[in-house]
């Protein structure tokens, strides 16, 4: 393609972090641009926004339905190639679902949809299109995250016996509904925009993903104790949940964000028969290699002894950190390959590494399996099926 592909946004206006985050990660690598989008429900926000943005008016939209609607008016080559949806949980799957029907491809944001029903109708709408369909689970982008993908796969830690994924935070320990800087922290907990979840469907999706996505292991049952322990609080802010894996292995997943003074403390331990993994979201350039019977091992991103998948996802040399931003932007290049290949025409690269609808339906059954687990009296709970 001599072009740059063509980028959409619907939300993320003024203020949104997330949305801010999407561009960046989108624009990264010099290859998309951004040029249309229905940035707030409000028509009016959404047209700062996109003067904030320094778009041509003409193509900043009062709603999504207009945005698709007149986006497919244009030629190919100048409509949009893609859509990145960053919206409210629950209008991900009504904003996804118009888009792919209009015949445009997609990037969405986590979760799925709002419930699992809806994600499991989802998948038969991607499916349907023939369109590409991401989602941003962006963790999986991280090269160390990849290099111990890649340790599991090629038996270096022999048989997996146990995994433990932490993903602590202390934001929401107050009450933070009523603070006006706390707006995302008050839909979050609103059971009619967030869903059947806060906590774990929040970012015990990306424990869950980030476990599933290092080690190709599925659950085969869970017991779950979901809390909210703020008074008056609807949804869990705090999730524990013991782990059955199919083949033996055992979890532990503790999900929170009231454990006061932590940030963003997504990290994981994987033990095996013969060395084991430690990763540390805050400190993600570096992966631990432990063993029984000789020093821990420290890899370090951007070294040439790592694999070829985890020095393809590096775009510095060693000693030069990359974080959040990159690992992102990891995710939407990947989606990019399979995006240009769609509307070229031609058959998709081999080998391409971004979440799909079956990541988010997976982690829509997670939550919903957790919830049941939670309120269950015998608290042991098959996997729901994705």
């Amino acid at each position: 393609m001599n072009r740059k592909l063509k980028m959409g946004m619907v939300g993320g206006g003024r203020g949104a972090f997330i949305g801010a985050v999407h561009r960046m990660a989108a624009n990264l690598d010099g290859k998309i641009e951004l040029v249309a989008g229905a940035f707030s429900s409000n028509p009016k926000k959404s047209k700062l926004s996109g003067k904030d943005f320094f778009l041509d008016p003409s193509r900043v939209y009062g709603s999504y339905q207009e945005m698709a609607e007149k986006e497919s008016a244009l030629p190919v080559g100048e409509r949009i190639d893609f859509v990145s949806i960053v919206v409210q949980n629950h209008l991900h799957y009504a904003v996804a679902k118009h888009f792919l029907e209009s015949g445009f491809n997609v990037i969405c944001d986590k979760p799925l949809a709002f419930d699992l029903k809806q994600a499991k109708d989802f998948r038969r709408v991607v499916q349907k299109s023939g369109k590409i369909f991401a989602l941003t689970h962006n963790y999986t982008g991280y090269p160390m995250v990849k290099e111990a993908k890649d340790w599991v796969k090629k038996g270096k830690l022999g048989r997996i016996l146990k995994v433990v994924t932490e993903y602590p935070q202390g934001y929401a320990v107050g009450d933070v509904e009523k603070k006006s800087q706390s707006k995302i922290a008050s839909w979050r907990t609103d059971p009619a925009i967030a869903g059947a979840s806060n906590c774990i469907g929040d970012i015990g999706t990306h424990a869950e993903n980030l476990g599933s996505y290092i080690t190709g292991l599925e659950i085969d049952e869970l017991c779950a104790e979901l809390t909210a322990f703020i008074p008056g609080r609807e949804l869990d802010d705090d999730g524990n949940i013991l782990i059955r894996y199919k083949g033996g292995a055992k979890g532990i997943l503790y999900a929170s964000q009231i454990s006061n003074g932590d940030e963003n403390n997504l990290n994981i331990r994987i033990y095996g028969t013969k060395a084991s993994l430690e990763w540390h979201q805050e400190h993600p350039n570096e992966l631990v290699v432990k063993y029984s019977d000789k020093p821990r091992q420290i890899l370090r991103r951007g070294n040439d002894y790592l694999c070829k998948v985890a020095t393809d996802a590096t775009r510095t040399p060693f000693g030069h950190p990359e974080a959040f931003i990159e690992a992102f932007a990891n995710v939407y290049a990947a989606a990019a390959k399979a995006i240009e290949a769609e509307v070229n025409g031609k058959k998709l690269p081999k080998n391409l590494d971004f979440p799909t609808v079956d990541d988010g339906v997976e982690g829509m059954a997670f939550i919903a399996t957790a919830v049941k687990s939670s309120k269950s009296k015998s608290k042991w709970t098959k996997m729901l099926k994705a």
